[in-house]
């Protein structure tokens, strides 16, 4: 049986078993040799290995695909202050091997019917009937992706069911912030939450098992916020949704990345746009610290994390004066 640790090996452990590839490139190096970047992990999360001088005629090595198993012997080191696995030898994994696809899928912690469900009531709810048919109605027709979709292609919720994980938490919080702030339009800000992030469907190539692994070319060119806006603009027609919702819908989607290098063109203009931004900042920060601080032992500091500007995240160790008494 695998053990299941990508995202918790540490400098000097040795590694010799099964990982799934969620990215790979065959790079140039500063001598003009070719070397393996690659992107493996299992159900615990993700790790980056190279395989330095890979030859010419490295078959195996140079046909590797994303979604493909392989079998790795090497050791992690620290480079750069990050973690990396050197490989020694690499190989696909064969029948024989007789591995379980479960162990290298990461999923979000509940069952993507259920967050689904969970959302779609909160839809049904809405007291305004425009935004409840165009909130339900969107939902239904994105369905069969939405259970397996993940939210981003690395960083945060980049797992199966990712993008309903992170629009669920968003709209607890949500909910929330509308009792502490009841001037906020609840059904306005649920409909944010229910529609900012939808076009992450056609922005993320993705296979059935939530392992992204690129942007589709509109992605790329476009990016979900301008065919967010897009796509809405044909359901509110198609729903009958007054051109005065319709523009405040458009202006969340189109606001809440609220920086012009992040997407945004514009920053909120209104109370509920705003709290969708720091929804979506706060779960998609969030979830970074809880993945990191689960590799954590009480007292230490992680390596840098990129997708926090490079700080390194401590777990705080809340009982060590008592262990010192």
């Amino acid at each position: 049986m695998k053990t299941i640790y990508a995202a918790n090996v540490r400098p000097g452990d040795d590694i010799q078993d099964f990982f799934i590839v969620k990215g790979v490139q065959i790079k140039t190096g500063k001598t003009d040799k070719e070397y393996l970047d690659i992107t493996v992990g299992d159900a615990s999360g993700d790790l980056n290995a190279k395989k330095w001088d890979v030859s010419p005629d490295d078959s195996e090595v140079r046909s590797l695909q994303n979604g493909d198993v392989v079998k790795i012997r090497g050791t992690v080191v620290e480079f750069n202050g990050q973690k990396q696995l050197r490989i020694q030898r690499i190989r696909r994994a064969t029948a024989q091997d007789g591995v379980d696809m479960n162990d290298f899928v990461k999923a979000s912690p509940e069952k993507p019917e259920e967050m689904y469900a969970y959302l779609t009531g909160l839809a049904e709810r809405m007291a305004d009937d425009d935004l409840r048919r165009l909130s339900i109605g969107v939902m239904e027709a994105h369905k069969e992706k939405l259970l397996y979709w993940p939210a981003a292609t690395r960083n945060h919720h980049a797992e199966l069911g990712g993008l309903l994980w992170h629009m669920k938490r968003m709209a607890m919080a949500g909910e929330r912030i509308c009792e502490v702030y009841p001037f906020l339009n609840r059904d306005l800000l649920i409909a944010g939450v229910l529609l900012h992030d939808m076009e992450k469907i056609n922005e993320i190539v993705s296979n059935t098992e939530g392992i992204a692994s690129d942007y589709s070319r509109e992605g790329q060119l476009l990016g979900h916020l301008v065919m967010g806006v897009r796509e809405l603009e044909k359901a509110g027609e198609a729903y009958g949704v007054p051109r005065e919702k319709l523009l405040l819908l458009e202006h969340m989607i189109l606001s809440h990345h609220y920086e012009p290098e992040y997407g945004s063109p514009k920053k909120p203009a209104f109370a509920e746009a705003e709290v969708l931004h720091y929804l979506d900042i706060l779960d998609a920060r969030l979830y970074i610290f809880e993945e990191v601080e689960e590799t954590l032992r009480p007292g230490e500091f992680s390596e840098k994390i990129f997708s926090l500007d490079n700080r390194r995240v401590y777990r705080g160790d809340l009982n060590a004066d008592a262990e010192t008494e």
